[in-house]
């Protein structure tokens, strides 16, 4: 790669790293539908001038009901969910939880008729990501936790599936202007529910102004800028490697700042997750052409 490219994938790899550890101070001070409304209020503000600017929200909106889809499965669903699991879960353990991603998308890639065969290598990479899951589940929780893990569950299921609905109903959408359009209407759809709470801000301490500015701005509207800039750089199948590096960095922040445990679980965990995640994501010869850019977009966070 070049040397732009390998900065904004570093980049890349740190700021889709970082939700998890923001999610977490946030939500120990505002409810998971304030902090989802406060996120995409702020990448709405950014992104949605800059999609009317380039002349793309009509077009985009002729695609509405498949926006719709999208929006319920890569936003408005997973992000109330994971700060719902993160009330009870570390950030740490949720930024590998949802590691799963991959082995839950190559399923419904296979199911839908979108993925090359499952070779064996994938297959063990699979097997390996679920034992990975697996210790994390037997070592670091315990049965008061079932809510927040089908929450998870959920989300794995969600941002397993969007990319799916890009591939074959979004085709001929920019990115930025269906992540504009899906941040705006989840900002609308929570807006009755996150008023009854904006006496929550009153209170709301610095550190927690801090993460919640964060997460729109950083991890959001500059998060989703850079990541389609690294697929026009490095092609979007090593983009898509920073889906490897996200969990590490997860777990780092988790443990270094907010003084989370470094448990068996993770230490045993970790690696068999991020090894399952690059053989079961690893590419076989191609039988078609490589998907476009477009086509991807979906796997920002």
């Amino acid at each position: 790669m070049s040397r732009r490219g390998w900065v904004l994938f570093l980049a890349m790899s740190v700021i889709w790293g970082v939700p998890y550890l923001l999610i977490k101070i946030a939500v120990d001070e505002v409810s998971p539908v304030m902090l989802v409304f406060a996120r995409c209020v702020i990448g709405a503000a950014l992104l949605l001038p800059w999609t009317i600017a380039k002349g793309q929200l009509r077009p985009a909106l002729r695609h509405w009901r498949a926006l719709l889809l999208f929006t319920v499965l890569e936003m408005a669903g997973p992000w109330l969910l994971i700060a719902y699991a993160e009330g009870s879960l570390s950030s740490s353990l949720t930024g590998l939880l949802v590691a799963g991603v991959p082995f839950v998308a190559a399923i419904a890639a296979r199911l839908a008729g979108e993925e090359e065969r499952l070779t064996p290598i994938r297959i063990l990479g699979m097997a390996i990501g679920v034992v990975g899951i697996g210790v994390l589940l037997g070592l670091d929780l315990d049965g008061a936790q079932v809510l927040p893990l089908l929450a998870i569950g959920l989300v794995l299921i969600g941002y397993a599936t969007g990319p799916l609905v890009v591939t074959r109903a979004l085709p001929d959408v920019p990115g930025v202007a269906a992540s504009s359009i899906a941040l705006f209407v989840t900002a609308v759809v929570y807006a009755p529910f996150a008023l009854g709470d904006l006496d929550q801000l009153a209170d709301v301490s610095v550190p927690a102004w801090l993460s919640l500015v964060g997460l729109g701005v950083v991890c959001t509207a500059l998060a989703l800028a850079l990541f389609f800039s690294l697929i026009r750089e490095v092609g979007p199948q090593r983009a898509l490697v920073i889906t490897f590096v996200n969990p590490a960095v997860a777990v780092l922040l988790g443990v270094l700042l907010l003084d989370e445990p470094f448990t068996l679980g993770i230490a045993v965990g970790l690696p068999l997750v991020l090894a399952g995640c690059v053989l079961a994501t690893r590419k076989g010869r191609p039988t078609r052409p490589e998907p476009s850019i477009e086509s991807l977009d979906a796997a920002a966070r």
